[in-house]
């Protein structure tokens, strides 16, 4: 007999398969909450000179005319009582007095005109270091108040010269008071602002809470902006077809096994689990996953568990990350009465980014 043994052979490692979001619980600990206060991915290379204006639209070169001087009048740090220096025409008086006109400007239009292009620009734009300047969406800079606490938030912004602030909403009182004392606090220490919304400032929270009982801080927060709207249609689907069919929920599977990266999640579960993290940390939920693929979409069951998905779908968007479903298509994610409501224009955002994102999904079937 030979004395020689055979190596025992090694198992196959299986593959693990796709990632869930609904296993994932993410904790942001508050100094990544900062540092991330920068344009993301998507965003991270457009400039003012990649915006391309709609020829039917002279506001929207209007816009870039703007934001443009805005940003040239930007140069220099912020000093202390800075925020006595007016921005508009951005000229810097020499002696303090009180201000001539708005610390900011406000970019009001429909989804899809190239709002956050423009303020992403205009960040890219300002000559400031980058780390005397910040980029997030209301709900992050709600949240960085939640993790800081708010005189610690005024102190670590107000070294900032610029805050630019996309998807600019109040949807209830608590963040009226609390973003008007913010904003207040920030121009006295000079810090510029800047932000995208689908509502004029005056306009804010109405047909979504008592608004008229918080008038006096609505009208504050305008009064921090001169409004600059923007027209045009959505440009993510101008000229472009149909957004693809949901696929069958085997295919779906089948591909999120067969695509590095993805995730894969039954609608409905995803939505329950959204109402356990805070959407400050959507984007955290989505942390290296490279496409998401979700089966069984139906209707929104109401409007708090809407509101959440609109956050997901800015966050998945913003990363460029692509989405394939099967059920409903996602322009009947939201009821009608949704669609008509206060909140209707958050709703057509959502349905024009997703279908954005599920027509970038089509390259992975077969893949």
């Amino acid at each position: 007999m030979s004395s020689s043994t055979t190596a025992p052979k090694s198992s196959p490692v299986p593959d693990a398969g796709p990632v869930s979001l609904c296993a994932r619980e993410p904790r942001v600990p508050a100094d990544r909450l900062v540092a991330e206060m920068v344009p993301p991915p998507r965003f991270d290379s457009v400039r003012f000179a990649t915006y391309i204006p709609d020829p039917g639209q002279p506001s929207q070169t209007e816009a870039v005319q703007v934001l443009e001087g805005f940003a040239a009048g930007l140069g220099g740090a912020p000093a202390k009582g800075a925020g006595r220096r007016g921005l508009f025409g951005f000229g810097r008086s020499k002696a303090p007095k009180a201000p001539a006109g708005p610390r900011g400007v406000y970019l009001d239009g429909g989804y899809g005109v190239g709002k956050t292009h423009l303020l992403a620009s205009l960040w890219h734009a300002a000559p400031a270091d980058a780390s005397r300047k910040a980029f997030g969406t209301f709900v992050e800079l709600t949240n960085l108040v939640g993790a800081l606490g708010f005189q610690q938030t005024v102190q670590t912004l107000s070294g900032h010269s610029l805050l630019c602030i996309d998807e600019f909403e109040l949807d209830d009182p608590g963040d009226t008071v609390l973003v008007s004392t913010l904003l207040g606090k920030l121009v006295e220490a000079g810090v510029a602002l800047a932000a995208t919304s689908n509502t004029l400032p005056g306009k804010l929270g109405e047909g979504r809470f008592a608004a008229a009982d918080f008038l006096r801080e609505i009208q504050g927060l305008s009064a921090h902006f001169r409004a600059l709207r923007i027209d045009g249609e959505d440009y993510r689907h101008r000229g472009l077809p149909e957004a693809p069919a949901p696929l069958p929920d085997e295919e779906v599977t089948k591909t999120a096994f067969a695509t590095e990266g993805a995730s894969l999640d039954d609608f409905a579960g995803l939505l329950e689990h959204l109402a356990r993290v805070h959407p400050s940390r959507y984007g955290a939920l989505t942390d290296g996953v490279r496409a998401v693929c979700l089966t069984g979409v139906r209707p929104v069951p109401d409007q708090s568990t809407a509101l959440r998905l609109v956050v997901l779908a800015d966050r998945l968007y913003d990363r460029e990350v692509p989405v394939l479903a099967s059920g409903l298509p996602f322009d009947r994610l939201f009821s009608e009465e949704m669609l008509n409501g206060g909140y209707r224009k958050k709703y057509f955002r959502a349905i024009s980014r997703l279908t954005a994102l599920a027509r970038d999904a089509k390259g992975l079937v077969g893949g």
